[in-house]
């Protein structure tokens, strides 16, 4: 078992409008979702922009009210409580933003961006603060003198590094990662998820690694949720998801991969036209009346999809 739960999670917008601004409807931006994270596993959340993936990482993390549902982290219910700065939960839950230039405060210089984390949880003598600070640039590769400067000095890896340090300075158990090499060019890109896979091994974190990148989930993950308007279309192992797709959202998905040789990009046009013909003659397999997701359905152990009529069963 897990040390946390997520059980049944929904996060609701009201819409309001009329004459007395009464709420009319609801934007269902998480819509009944159910995880669990074991220590030292890499989960993938993937999906397009505006499915609620980032909605469901803040909602984690307590930055979102959750509507209904619950967060059990280690046999307690967390779900909306008002947690002091240095609640465990706090501490063991950390977040890398995508946009790491607007998550580090401009005015201050890196060493008082690391050392706020440090105050708050581990009560270290300023010595031994200053020790940790650079233990942590050492782990993210960047230089001491680095701790004197200003964010905008940096470039976007060396910030995305900085946002990589200030969240495991707590040594935390799971770090949420909304898309954090989506602002990086490629060559970057690689090195932060290199990076990432080293203090994951080394430290034995959880992830939950947010992206619409199949292939940089691909790289990262043991487990993927896939999710589309709030719910997920198709849960498994890293094999059940590339090797065995189901759902017709998954598949789109994975025929969007371009492919750099020339046989292969004939291969993947062809089966982009076949996913387009099947998704448009089967839509009401995968999706209700209303385009609503259907619950899902477990096909093994580890591989579960929403749909109608699945392949296999268990």
């Amino acid at each position: 078992m897990g040390f946390m739960q997520i059980n049944d999670l929904k996060v609701h917008y009201p819409i309001r409008g009329g004459f007395f601004n009464t709420v009319i409807d609801n934007v269902h931006a998480v819509d009944g979702i159910t995880m669990e994270f074991e220590r030292g596993k890499a989960y993938g959340l993937v999906g397009e922009s505006g499915c609620g993936k980032s909605t469901t990482g803040k909602s984690i993390i307590g930055l979102e009210k959750i509507t209904s549902g619950s967060i059990i982290y280690e046999g307690e219910n967390v779900t909306n409580k008002r947690r002091d700065r240095t609640s465990a939960y706090n501490r063991d839950i950390q977040m890398i933003f995508q946009d790491a230039h607007s998550s580090l405060n401009p005015r201050k210089r890196v060493q008082d961006i690391l050392a706020e984390p440090i105050r708050n949880f581990l009560k270290l003598t300023p010595q031994e603060e200053e020790r940790k600070i650079n233990e942590l640039l050492a782990i993210v590769g960047m230089p001491e003198d680095a701790k004197l400067k200003y964010p905008h000095e940096f470039s976007g890896g060396q910030k995305q590094r900085l946002g990589i340090a200030r969240a495991i300075a707590t040594n935390p158990k799971l770090i949420i990662c909304d898309e954090p090499v989506s602002a990086l060019d490629l060559s970057v890109q690689a090195q932060v998820l290199n990076f990432m896979k080293d203090i994951q091994n080394e430290y034995g974190l959880s992830y939950l690694f947010i992206s619409h990148d199949l292939g940089v989930v691909k790289h990262m993950c043991d487990e993927i949720f896939i999710m589309y308007k709030g719910r997920f279309v198709e849960t498994g192992t890293k094999a059940d998801i590339y090797e065995n797709p189901q759902h017709i959202y998954t598949k789109r998905l994975l025929s969007a991969i371009p492919d750099i040789t020339p046989n292969g990009r004939e291969e993947r046009k062809v089966e982009r036209i076949e996913v387009e013909r099947d998704y448009q003659v089967n839509h009401q397999k995968y999706f209700d009346e209303n385009g609503r997701v259907y619950n899902l359905t477990p096909i093994s152990n580890t591989h579960f999809v929403a749909a109608t009529t699945v392949k296999g069963g268990i």
